[in-house]
């Protein structure tokens, strides 16, 4: 509700009965709630699952009532394809197809990203409600400064014991790769991000996120699978 409506409504409200004013004092809090609470206001790309039919409207309705899992597998799919993608880009002609690394990479959204996607994107909806430019720029910075480092040194770390290196040469991966690809990322992210916390309903954005993540992953699973010999 606007709020040069909500003061019209109150200078209404004083010439009615009193049952009426006693009923607008018990509500008011809650009116100024759902006015000042940005999760309780529609978004441009909020959606309701009841209003939804079809494939959309089962997948929104999953969300609401398996939010983690849910969110985990479609970041597993998502993880898939780019993986999928980025062989077929890549794959020289005499060689074959790597299904153990799509596996490692399914695993790896399926296990870690939905998860933590979750849990990240619900965590910057309570620390910063606001959706105004000044906060979407914090939960960006945000993004860049936690969430990336954190997700991509797990990322290479498993991705690197499960082809079997050992620590020391996991570490070397990451000197290796790491800070090319927060450096890439830097350059990637902050746009999808943008739009992901200005947006995108909270319930939503990890979906969002996995979305720009297809373009993104077929670099990383690249990065992540390349021989430690490589330049």
């Amino acid at each position: 509700m606007p709020k040069h409506l909500f003061l019209n409504l109150s200078t209404t409200l004083r010439h009615c009965p009193p049952h009426v004013r006693r009923y607008y004092r018990i509500n008011k809090t809650h009116i100024l709630q759902r006015m000042s609470h940005p999760s309780l206001t529609k978004l441009p790309f909020s959606s309701s699952s009841s209003t939804k039919t079809g494939f959309v409207g089962w997948y929104l309705r999953k969300l609401e009532s398996y939010p983690v899992i849910t969110k985990s597998i479609t970041s597993s799919l998502i993880y898939t394809a780019a993986d999928f993608t980025s062989q077929m880009i890549t794959l020289s002609s005499s060689a074959s197809y790597d299904l153990k690394r799509t596996s490692r990479m399914a695993i790896y959204g399926l296990l870690f990203l939905g998860p933590s996607q979750h849990m990240w994107f619900n965590f910057l909806s309570k620390v910063l409600p606001k959706r105004d430019v000044n906060t979407t720029l914090k939960k960006i910075f945000m993004g860049q400064a936690v969430f990336g480092p954190i997700s991509n040194t797990v990322f290479f770390s498993y991705n690197g014991a499960l082809q079997g290196d050992s620590g020391p040469e996991i570490i070397a991966r990451l000197k290796r790769d790491l800070l090319p690809t927060l450096l890439g990322g830097a350059v990637f992210w902050p746009v999808c991000d943008f739009v992901t916390f200005r947006f995108i309903a909270v319930h939503l954005q990890p979906l969002m996120n996995s979305s720009c993540a297809y373009v993104w992953t077929i670099y990383l699973t690249y990065m992540a699978n390349r021989n430690l010999t490589e330049a």
